[in-house]
């Protein structure tokens, strides 16, 4: 039987020193409707979990607001000691029912995510630890010299943001080195674009939220549906292939709570584009995401 293998895809180095698959996974799903509670089907998320190894996967990005604190805490079980497995996760948003989030960026919570997450890990220091969302309580500046100040006492090993501009990087940039950047992107979602070509330019992990997003392109006959048919697999392993060929700081975390749908996704590693396919898809994405933004 085959089995997919993620490193496939190429390894990238975050911030230097820590080597993660470029395909990874993403631990948003494991969590019930809304990304509230527990999940549907605790086995399957767990099970799913503990496939990551055999796949070759070794990069799980999470948050504490996944739940909140269901993800980390089924990372842990499924996944504790660690050994040859990199857990990325954020902080900095709250919760207050399914679907419904509201960044905070005040000093002592932030200092709190990082301390509760460590606990719920079980880790004494967290690799990859990302700014969920730069909140709107209080000034950019005392977020960054808060997590600056966490990760000079060895809380933090690499700080990451989410959701930010070329400018708010370059800001942060002044108290601390910015090992990744996630934004929402993908073949139909081009908004972070010249973010995306500020960290292939400064060598900063690019980590694409919602890969698999594909809208209009998964359905009837298209190039991407043809290449799809072609190759063997699905739509969004193609979307995937096209988003690994897309930069070298490319980390996607497509995610999901079932076994099935993880080894469907890490076989996109070894699902190849050639120049010309590459380039076809990425002009019929740029052509929805234009007519999207002019409709």
């Amino acid at each position: 039987m085959f089995t997919p293998d993620a490193r496939q895809s190429g390894s990238f180095m975050i911030g230097g020193d820590l080597e993660v698959t470029r395909l990874g996974f993403g631990a948003m799903r494991i969590t019930g409707p809304g990304i509230w509670g527990e999940p549907a089907d605790r086995a399957a998320a767990l099970a799913t979990l503990r496939r990551l190894p055999e796949l070759g996967i070794n990069f799980v990005d999470t948050a504490d607001a996944y739940g909140p604190f269901v993800s980390e805490d089924l990372i842990r079980e499924a996944l504790h000691p660690y050994t040859d497995t990199i857990i990325a996760t954020k902080g900095g948003h709250t919760r207050h029912g399914p679907d419904i989030w509201k960044p905070v960026g005040n000093p002592d919570y932030l200092r709190q995510c990082v301390l509760m997450s460590m606990r719920r890990l079980g880790v004494e220091r967290i690799d990859l630890w990302q700014l969920h969302r730069v909140g709107a309580d209080c000034t950019p500046e005392r977020q960054f010299e808060a997590i600056a100040t966490m990760r000079a006492q060895g809380l933090i090993r690499h700080v990451g943001l989410s959701e930010v501009t070329v400018e708010m990087i370059e800001r942060a940039r002044l108290y601390f080195p910015v090992a990744t950047v996630q934004n929402r992107f993908n073949l139909v979602n081009r908004y972070s674009e010249d973010v995306l070509d500020y960290c292939t330019k400064e060598n900063i992990g690019f980590i694409p939220w919602a890969p698999l997003a594909a809208g209009s392109l998964t359905k009837g006959d298209t190039l991407l549906t043809r290449l799809a048919s072609e190759k063997g697999v699905r739509p969004g392993q193609v979307a995937l292939a096209w988003l690994l060929r897309r930069a070298p700081v490319m980390l996607p975390i497509p995610g999901t709570s079932s076994p099935d749908h993880l080894a469907d996704n890490a076989a996109a590693a070894a699902t190849d584009l050639s120049d010309e396919e590459f380039r076809q898809l990425d002009n019929d994405g740029r052509a929805e995401w234009a007519s999207r933004n002019n409709a």
